[in-house]
């Protein structure tokens, strides 16, 4: 972890930043001798489920239709219809 001014910090952003992307280093950012903010590396992997946990939280209960739980589970438990196919599997000999 890094601690530095916010003066430093413009003064020298690009070396700060390198620091972050490269180092994976944290930049803590002091103002009147005060933490006011910090700067931290990005995930570099993300799972479809870690980028939208916090969806839920954004729609208004009327948006999901109703037994979206109940739909959800059976696609959970392996019922999904016939209509569904995984896009990259590669098609055998004589089908489409």
């Amino acid at each position: 972890m890094i601690t530095t001014t916010l003066t430093d910090l413009v003064r020298n952003f690009h070396m700060y930043l390198d620091s972050v992307e490269s180092k994976r280093e944290e930049i803590v950012i002091i103002r009147n001798n005060q933490e006011v903010a910090r700067l931290v590396p990005s995930l570099t992997h993300q799972t479809a489920l870690e980028a939208m946990a916090d969806v839920y939280g954004t729609l208004p209960e009327d948006a999901a239709p109703a037994g979206w739980i109940t739909d959800s589970r059976e696609g959970a438990n392996g019922q999904l219809g016939e209509e569904l196919r995984d896009p990259w599997a590669i098609p055998a000999s004589g089908s489409t």
